[in-house]
């Protein structure tokens, strides 16, 4: 092959690389703009993005059933418009690429709506309070999180406990050992690694430590603290283009508060232990009506 036809090929080569890339990116952006309601509409599925391993928000039973909070909160609300949720796990480190490349269409799994979130994703109405807790074993006697002076502390990739650690470092990330935590793919093998010794503390969502500190064979053993994060909130995740499947799920949340689906939905999972910011908006309303 001479010089010149490998020069002509190479140009070819790059050319075609370069309008992959361009198409890829122009699907992208597309998926990213355009509203796909009337699409899911027609198709009468939508797909939602979970952790498989986020108790009792979405996760995967013993039977291999995917169920949780969530995915009842889901069903709930697509019945109402004759769709049907399809949950996809996924690597919850890469949650909003999958959403923006249209792998997934919502992100609805204990999805707090940070500042930092907002600006790459639409959100709905937030529909349960959540906190950031510090998970122990009692015999540590790490009390608080001033005790975690040069200790071993884990959190979940992609969290939004590990962006409170890295946003707020005085609060835990410059006590901690190393100053950065041992990062898990989930919380269970997380807590794992907590009982048997070879972490120190768990920085974890308050409704997963709650619901499963209770359902261990020996609950006592853990200790549980709160720090000076701020208060999040749970919504769901949107593309920025999805603004009428936005307004249906807001609809659809508001009118199972009013008919307290939500609240049986909450005391099915939760019992008594948990804050909806939704239901808190209801009985206002029902007071000023009263």
């Amino acid at each position: 092959m001479n010089k010149k036809v490998y020069s002509i090929l190479i140009l070819l080569l790059s050319f075609l690389c370069v309008m992959t890339l361009t198409g890829c990116h122009s699907l992208t952006q597309r998926a990213n703009t355009q509203d796909n309601w009337s699409k899911i509409k027609k198709d009468k599925k939508v797909t939602i993005g979970l952790d498989v391993t986020f108790v009792p928000m979405g996760y995967e039973n013993k039977n291999g059933q995917i169920t949780g909070f969530d995915v009842d909160l889901a069903k709930a609300v697509f019945k109402k418009y004759d769709i049907k949720p399809i949950f996809q796990q996924i690597d919850w480190s890469m949650n909003v690429t999958e959403l923006r490349n249209g792998t997934i269409d919502l992100i609805w799994n204990g999805f707090s709506a940070t500042p930092e979130r907002k600006k790459n994703v639409a959100f709905t109405k937030p529909y349960l309070s959540n906190e950031q807790e510090l998970v122990t074993l009692k015999s540590s006697h790490i009390n608080n999180f001033n005790d975690m002076h040069n200790k071993i502390l884990g959190a979940q990739s992609g969290s939004s406990g590990l962006n409170d650690i890295n946003n707020n470092p005085k609060v835990l990330k410059d006590k901690i050992k190393n100053n950065y935590p041992i990062l898990y793919n989930s919380f269970t093998n997380a807590f794992i690694d907590l009982t048997h010794g070879r972490i120190d503390g768990l920085l974890i969502d308050s409704n997963y430590a709650n619901y499963y500190i209770a359902h261990q064979s020996d609950p006592s053993m853990y200790k549980v603290s709160t720090g000076k994060f701020p208060n999040e909130e749970f919504s769901v995740g949107l593309r920025k283009g999805d603004k009428t499947m936005k307004n249906k799920i807001n609809a659809g949340l508001s009118e199972l508060a009013k008919t307290g689906e939500l609240k049986k939905i909450c005391h099915k999972w939760f019992g008594e232990k948990y804050k909806s910011p939704l239901l808190n908006l209801e009985k206002q309303s029902q007071q000023k009506e009263g």
